[in-house]
C-alpha cells in the first residue's frame, strides 16, 4: 500500500501523472500490492525514491558492464591515480581528487579494479546517489571514502530491514549456509534488484534467483545438504534523509560525459533479453 499524505494512492494514477519508466512503474506496482505501508509525507519524496532507484538499478548494470574484475580483499587492485589501497585490501580516495570522480572513474576504467561483492555493492550506492544529489553536496558529505566491505560513510543512512516485500533498487543477499571453507568468499552473494526477476551480484553477474542459488550451490562444501537461499530482508539509502539534497532532476552538475546515458540499456541472457 502507498500513503501520500495519509491518502491511498492508486499506482496508476501515478503512472500516468509522472510519467515513470519501467523500473519506476514496477516499483509502485509492488508497493501498491504489498501488505506492508510505503508512507510519504509528500509526493515529491517519493519522487526522489523512484528517481534514485532508477539510477541504482542503471548503477548496478552499468558497474556490470564496466570491467570490474572480481576479487579477494587479498588480491584487490584499484586505479592509483584516484585512490590508495589499504592494508588490508580496501580503497581509500587520495588526497585531492574529488569523490565524484573517484567513483565515476571505477565504472570508467573498470578494468583497473578489482574487489568483491560488498564493496561493488557500496560503490554502486555511491554512484547512484551522486546521479541523484547536487553534486556540491556529493563532493562535501563523501570527502573521505573508503571503500573496504560494508564500510560506507553515514550520510548514506542505509538501512537494512526484514522485508518480503523486494523492490527494484534493493540491495538484497543470498545466503549459502554451506559454503565451502576453502572459498569463504562465496558464503552469499550481494546483489541489487533489477527489476523483471533480475539481480546483479558482482562475481556472479546478471541472474535470475534460480540461477544465482545453483551459482553458489556448486561452491558448497562436500556432502552439503542445505541449499543458498534469499535472506528475508533488504538494505536501502536513507531516501527521506537525502531527499533535501535533490538535485531535481538526473544528472545536474555532473557532465554527459561521466555518467552512464539515461536511455535504453539492453542485457542479453541466453536467448532472451531484457531492457531498460
Amino acid at each position: 500500500m502507498i500513503l501520500i499524505a495519509g491518502r491511498q494512492v492508486n499506482p496508476s494514477t501515478l503512472v500516468a501523472e509522472w510519467g515513470l519508466n519501467a523500473v519506476q512503474r514496477e516499483t509502485v506496482r509492488i508497493m501498491a500490492a504489498s501488505q506492508e505501508v510505503f508512507e510519504y509525507p509528500s509526493p515529491e519524496l517519493l519522487q526522489f525514491e523512484l528517481k534514485m532507484r532508477d539510477h541504482l538499478v542503471r548503477s548496478a548494470l552499468a558497474l556490470n558492464s564496466s570491467g570490474l574484475a572480481f576479487s579477494t580483499f587479498e588480491n584487490s587492485r584499484c586505479n592509483e591515480l584516484y585512490w590508495n589501497r589499504t592494508e588490508l585490501g580496501g580503497f581509500r580516495l587520495r588526497q585531492g581528487v574529488p569523490p565524484s570522480q573517484g567513483i565515476i572513474n571505477i565504472f570508467q576504467e573498470g578494468r583497473k579494479y578489482a574487489t568483491e561483492c560488498a564493496t561493488a555493492m557500496v560503490i554502486i550506492l555511491y554512484h547512484a546517489v551522486l546521479q541523484s544529489i547536487r553534486l556540491p553536496d556529493f563532493e562535501r558529505m563523501f570527502a573521505d571514502i573508503l571503500l573496504y566491505d560494508w564500510r560506507y560513510d553515514q550520510d548514506l543512512d542505509l538501512q537494512t530491514n526484514r522485508t518480503n516485500t523486494f523492490l527494484p533498487g534493493d540491495i538484497l543477499y543470498f545466503a549459502n549456509p554451506d559454503y565451502n571453507p576453502e572459498t569463504p568468499q562465496w558464503q552469499g552473494e550481494n546483489v541489487v534488484d533489477l527489476g523483471r526477476g533480475l539481480y546483479y551480484g558482482h562475481g556472479a553477474g546478471i541472474r535470475t534467483a534460480d540461477s544465482l542459488i545453483n551459482f553458489l550451490n556448486e561452491e558448497r562444501r562436500m556432502g552439503a545438504m542445505r541449499s543458498a537461499y534469499l535472506v528475508h530482508q533488504a538494505t536501502r539509502p536513507g531516501f527521506a534523509y537525502l531527499f533535501p539534497y535533490n538535485n531535481s532532476r538526473p544528472g545536474v552538475g555532473i557532465s554527459p560525459q561521466s555518467m552512464h546515458s539515461g536511455g535504453p540499456i539492453t542485457v542479453q541472457i541466453g536467448s532472451r533479453s531484457w531492457e531498460w
